[in-house]
Formats: structure tokens, C-alpha cells, sequence
């Protein structure tokens, strides 16, 4: 899914660690990066000098012994000074995690007057799988396993303009557009196989994490991080191991009943949760797919319905989301939310139908107004045709009657008058005149 960015977003596209590593190494002492300039002069004096410069490059090389990012002071992750790392211990090793990968970090954060306002010991993430905060999450494979960095993170990449706030502690809440300093010990770092994820203590704990820091995520109004980790926690849930390699009739993971049970339940509430973050982003096709799933094992699961019933409304069918919240009412009637957005969708129906009850009205009364004035010129052109050949006959007879006006005027008026009512007997007369 095309995932969008809300108004109070922290986060950022982590899938560019690649260049993240490369300004690293760009950002290096020059000694690390400048050619020898006495090996380049040698390559110009001949073999001779550039064979016996040879041992002195490699006692070079043993002197700076394997530090490569270590050795520096500090590093400016992104060049612009809101990312900084300073290696505070470094490490003999020369092994650093991948994207999704699982690291073992210890940490803590502090704010600029040095209160400790985020602290974890040994604790479990997969590496961008923002179960930290971004600027970790873009730090930690940048850093050798066993090595001890200070990390100095802009509000941008930390809690941004929302900031964290600590019931337990007030003083160390974070406020808005904070900039954090951290410390952090890369302990270990595993990537793991199939083979490390067939067991259901194992998918379960990854599953249920995930879904948590999802939920941390969408109550900060992060939807689309919260999708994300959402559909993370969907992939260890799966009563499916995926293994490419495996044989299709042994995809299945071999757990019991209860077990696939449990995963089933802790599927549908993870789909529901997701449906609704769906919902937030105005995503109703995805939200609509979401919601099916759980409809599809639990038909009276009300908040299933509930949640399909705001997809519809979003699509525009507010009949169709009526009839869902009315059916959800009935599972869950002391539920305000429910009555509340039933109520909102009952006045929204009838000012719908008052709205097309008006439309069509204008649509007939604009086509009786399109008939009259159609009918009109008809009227006319009959009243006019009718007229025409009346006329034509009325000059006609006094034309021809005007030989013999003497005689018609000797008829009285009365006579006239029904003469002229009774063609026919005028013309009766006319011709016997003749």
C-alpha cells in the first residue's frame, strides 16, 4: 500500500541505509581516505621505490587496526547536523546488522539538562522495524557490534512535535521539538532464518511486540508507522512459516490446536487494529480487505462491524453502514461510539433524501418549464396555419363577391351573421347567386 506521511510524522523513509553508510565513510579522517601521497611519488621513480614503499603502507594499515568508522570523531549521518554519531567505545569487530536483522542494544536518552528520559537494557529490535526511534533505527547499522556510540538526535527523527509524556515521572517527559542524546552498546546482532522462527513462543512474542509498538504509534496519531508495524506483527502471526525452500504440503507449522487458536485470535484483533489505522488515512479499499478477514472467522464481531460500517460511510454507501452499526448496536449497546455514529449516520440519511427529493423536484420541474416552451411555438405555428387559409378564403370571397355586392347587401344582418357561421350554406348561397 501507498502509505502516506500524517501532519505530525517523525518518521522517514529508512530504506536508504545504504547512502546513510556511504556519507559515513565519506565522512571519515582524511587520513583514511587520501592515496598515499609518498606511494604516488614512488609509482613515478620507478618499481624499485614503490616495492620498498610496500611494508611501510601495510605497517599503516596494522596502526590503524580495524576502527574504520571508529576512529572518527564524529559523524554527521545526514550532513545537516540533525543526525550526529561519536563512537565513544569502538569495536575489534567488523560486523555490522542489516535491515531486519536482530539487534541487542542498551540504551538510555537524556534530554539537554541530562535527565534520563528513555533507558533499555538489552533490549530486542529488528532492525528497521521502528521499535525505536528513527534516528536509532538509522544509526544502529552503522555501528560495529560490540561498539559503544553517543548518538544526538533532532526532534525530527526523535518525538517530534508531539513529544512523550510520563505519567509516572513528569520530569522526565519530553517535550515538543526535543533534540535527545543517547548512548547506545550494540551487543549482538543475528540474522535470523526460518528454521529460528518455527516455534510459537518465538512468533507469538515477535507478533505481540510488534502489535504494541504499533498501537504506541497509531495513539500518536502516526498511522502509517502504525500500519506498517501492524502488518509486521500480521507476518509472524501466520500459522504459516513461509519458507520458499520448504515443500508445499509441509508450509504449515506444526503446532496444536491451541496454539493455532491462539495465533487466529491475536491475527484478528492485529486485522481489526490495522482496518482502523486503514480507516485514518482514508484508505477504505485496503480497510475493507482488512475487516473482511475478520468478518470472514467471527461474522457477530461487532467491532469488525463497527469498522466496516465507517468504511462504508467513507465510500459514500450510508444505508449499507446504518444496517452494519445497527447489527453492531445489538452485540455492543452500551457502546457510545456506536450510538453516537449511528445517530450522525441516521441525520445524514434523511438530509440525503430531503437533498434528492429537492434535486429531482428541479429536475421535473425544469422538464415540464423544457415542455411548455416546446409546446408553444407548436400552438402558435397551428393557431397561425389555421389562420392562413381563413383569410385566404375571407379575401377570396370578397374579391369574387364583389360583382355581386348589391345582391349580398340586400340580405339582412341577421342573415349575414348565420351565413358566415355555416360555411357551407354561405357557399350553397353563393353559387345559386351565380
Amino acid at each position: 500500500m501507498d502509505t502516506e506521511k500524517s501532519s505530525n510524522s517523525s518518521f522517514e523513509d529508512l530504506s536508504n541505509l545504504n547512502e546513510l553508510e556511504t556519507k559515513a565513510t565519506h565522512s571519515l579522517p582524511e587520513i583514511l581516505q587520501q592515496p598515499d601521497v609518498k606511494d604516488s611519488k614512488n609509482n613515478v621513480e620507478g618499481e624499485s621505490k614503490e616495492t620498498k614503499n610496500i611494508p611501510e603502507r601495510v605497517e599503516t594499515s596494522q596502526n590503524e587496526g580495524v576502527a574504520s568508522v571508529g576512529d572518527e570523531e564524529t559523524c554527521d549521518v545526514l550532513g545537516n547536523g540533525q543526525l550526529v554519531k561519536r563512537v565513544l567505545k569502538p569495536s575489534q569487530l567488523d560486523r555490522r546488522p542489516m535491515r531486519g536483522d536482530l539487534a541487542t542494544i542498551t540504551y538510555s536518552g537524556k534530554l539537554p539538562n541530562g535527565i534520563v528520559v528513555e533507558q533499555k537494557e538489552n533490549y530486542q529490535v529488528h532492525v528497521g522495524d521502528f521499535e525505536v526511534v528513527q534516528g536509532l533505527d538509522m544509526v544502529i547499522p552503522l555501528m560495529n557490534v560490540g561498539e559503544v556510540a553517543e548518538v544526538t538526535i533532532d526532534a525530527r527523527f526523535a518525538y517530534g512535535s508531539i513529544g512523550m509524556k510520563n505519567n509516572e515521572n513528569e520530569c522526565a517527559s519530553i517535550p515538543p521539538d526535543t533534540t535527545l542524546t543517547y548512548e547506545v552498546h550494540l551487543v549482538e546482532s543475528k540474522s535470523e532464518d526460518f528454521s529460528d522462527l518455527k516455534s510459537f513462543d518465538v512468533r507469538r512474542k515477535y507478533g505481540t511486540r510488534k502489535k504494541e509498538r504499533a498501537n504506541f504509534w497509531y495513539n500518536r496519531n502516526e498511522f502509517n508507522t502504525a500500519i506498517q508495524l501492524y502488518r509486521r506483527a500480521l507476518e509472524f502471526l501466520d500459522d504459516r512459516d513461509g519458507d520458499p525452500d520448504a515443500a508445499f504440503d509441509k508450509e504449515d507449522l506444526e503446532l496444536s490446536n491451541s496454539d493455532l487458536q491462539t495465533l487466529l485470535e491475536d491475527r484478528l484483533i492485529v486485522y481489526n487494529n490495522l482496518a482502523m489505522a486503514q480507516i485514518k488515512i482514508s484508505a477504505f479499499d485496503a480497510a475493507l480487505k482488512s475487516v473482511e478477514n475478520v468478518l470472514r472467522c467471527q461474522p457477530n464481531n461487532s467491532k469488525a462491524l463497527y469498522r466496516k460500517g465507517r468504511i462504508l460511510e467513507g465510500k459514500g454507501d450510508t444505508k449499507g453502514a446504518i444496517s452494519l452499526l445497527q447489527k453492531a448496536a445489538t452485540f455492543e449497546p452500551d457502546s457510545k461510539a456506536i450510538q453516537q455514529d449511528l445517530a450522525k449516520l441516521i441525520i445524514k440519511a434523511r438530509r440525503e433524501e430531503h437533498n434528492e427529493k429537492e434535486m429531482y423536484q428541479k429536475m421535473l420541474g425544469q422538464a415540464k418549464k423544457l415542455e411548455q416552451k416546446h409546446k408553444q411555438p407548436q400552438k402558435q405555428q397551428s393557431i397561425e396555419s389555421s389562420k392562413k387559409p381563413l383569410g385566404i378564403f375571407i379575401s377570396f370571397s370578397n374579391v369574387y363577391l364583389g360583382d355581386y355586392f348589391f345582391y349580398v347587401s340586400d340580405y339582412s344582418n341577421a342573415a349575414l351573421a348565420k351565413l358566415m357561421h355555416n360555411t357551407n350554406e354561405w357557399l350553397r348561397i353563393f353559387r345559386s347567386l351565380q
